[in-house]
């Protein structure tokens, strides 16, 4: 009797624990039930971009630099009456720094002297020329009356005769020399007189002065330092002519540089104003392209008003080139159009083999380079991030987005227009502004209160970015 009571007794715990077994297992699939996260269809406007980094560059920079070497010996008084330095207002002509002149005096003082010694000559070769000319006249005078004699009458001897023909000779002679050392004296008055510009010249150069009106962005010398001036001229200050008109030079990539032309609008950020966009206008592509590391770019010079000075120069700014623009259009997330259900029973029956061929296709995309946003391919500018561009062709490429059915997803096909990286166009008969379609999956786990049996079969899971295009 006792033996049987302890088999029931042995046979309602066994009971109890099956019961309660299934009890758990029921609850703990209960708890672990699947979810999906939604985003709505959106109409706006989607513009594709391409990104690039660059720097806020003045418009016009002039390098002003020393002609002459010697000490600084003081700077000049800007607008305000400060001493020059960084950020200086000037003027045109106004004094910028002075350079010690006294060699270069002493040149101008050498010059003059000799200019007035060559003026001298030039007087006295006058003089000369008078004084041969009154000889040359009596050297005349006598050879006609010696002419009139006839030397057979022996009224005048030979040799008397040939000394007066000889002073003739000699005077006129001696003219034509005056007279050319006349020439030659002022030609050496000509050149003193270059010599002395020159040391002129030198000696204005000892003051240096601001070509135009700007400001002054660098001073790259200080009170007592000594320039040399040599085949490269000393830089002594770097002179923006107006800097309420900025350029930031962009590098971008080889492959992007075909969407870029003159007139396209321009968005850029800076970090020092981060939540502030800076708009511009492309100015020109340059054509000296640069490689590096095989990688070849050009730069690219866009203009922007910056009337308030915010802009400072040579900040680095995150460009973005407007490629293309759609207004009033349906739009999703790029996250919709990555996501793909993992498990095959989550997928309306009706729609299995529709699922099997768009996995396919995306395999396909995969296989062919397709990364990133669809629709889009993105390369680095310039190491700069992403570049989004506007897919080729003019044949749209294809996506499938996934809406809900009930407990079950059902594929939309759809054709893909442009991207920003954020948002992808979508064209479908089926979407409509508004319409739910998922880009992820929840479960109880994700909250950490999910208890699973250690001993049921493990699935894999998409999250909110699915799979990777």
């Amino acid at each position: 009797m006792k033996i049987r009571m302890s088999r029931i007794l042995i046979l309602i715990v066994l009971i109890a624990v099956v019961i309660g077994g299934s009890a758990w297992y029921s609850s703990s699939k209960n708890s672990g039930a699947t979810s999906f996260r939604n985003m709505p269809v959106q109409r706006g406007d989607i513009t594709a971009t391409i990104t690039a980094t660059g720097t806020v560059e003045p418009e016009e920079v002039i390098d002003v630099g020393a002609q002459v070497a010697g000490q600084i010996l003081s700077f000049g008084k800007d607008k305000g009456g400060k001493a020059i330095d960084y950020g200086s207002q000037v003027e045109a002509n106004m004094v910028l720094a002075n350079i010690d002149p006294s060699v270069y005096a002493s040149d101008v003082a050498g010059a003059t002297a000799q200019l007035e010694q060559s003026r001298a000559s030039v007087t006295r070769a006058k003089a000369d020329l008078e004084q041969f000319k009154a000889k040359l006249y009596q050297a005349d005078r006598d050879w006609e009356r010696a002419q009139a004699l006839d030397p057979k009458t022996n009224a005048l001897a030979a040799t008397q005769y040939d000394a007066y023909k000889a002073a003739y000779d000699g005077a006129k002679a001696n003219v034509d020399v005056a007279q050319a050392s006349i020439v030659q004296a002022q030609t050496t008055v000509a050149q003193n007189q270059a010599n002395l510009d020159r040391a002129k010249r030198n000696l204005a150069y000892c003051t240096i002065i601001s070509p135009v009106k700007g400001t002054i962005i660098d001073r790259r010398v200080n009170i007592g330092q000594t320039v040399v001036s040599s085949l490269n001229a000393p830089s002594l200050f770097l002179l923006a002519k107006d800097l309420t008109r900025m350029q930031v030079w962009a590098s971008v990539n080889e492959a992007d540089i075909g969407n870029i032309h003159a007139g396209q609008a321009v968005t850029f950020s800076v970090d020092a104003f981060p939540n502030r966009k800076f708009k511009g206008t492309v100015n020109k592509v340059r054509l000296n392209a640069t490689m590096t590391s095989n990688v070849v770019t050009y730069t690219v010079e866009v203009t922007t008003d910056n009337s308030d000075g915010t802009l400072l120069p040579y900040l680095t700014a995150n460009v973005s080139f407007h490629v293309d623009k759609r207004e009033n259009t349906l739009m999703v997330p790029n996250g919709a159009l990555r996501w793909f259900p993992t498990d095959e029973e989550r997928v309306a029956p009706d729609a299995r083999e529709q699922m099997a061929a768009a996995d396919s296709a995306q395999k396909g995309r995969r296989s062919g380079g397709g990364g990133g946003a669809p629709g889009a391919s993105t390369q680095p500018s310039n190491g700069a991030g992403p570049t989004t561009r506007r897919s080729g062709g003019d044949r749209p490429q294809r996506g499938t987005l996934w809406i809900e059915d009930g407990q079950f997803v059902r594929p939309v096909q759809v054709r893909l227009g442009l991207t920003d990286g954020t948002n992808t166009e979508v064209m479908a008969d089926e979407l409509k502004e508004g319409q739910a379609v998922v880009i992820g999956e929840n479960t109880a786990s994700s909250g950490g209160d999910e208890t699973k049996n250690p001993f049921a079969p493990q699935f894999r899971r998409s999250g909110g970015g699915g799979r990777g295009r």
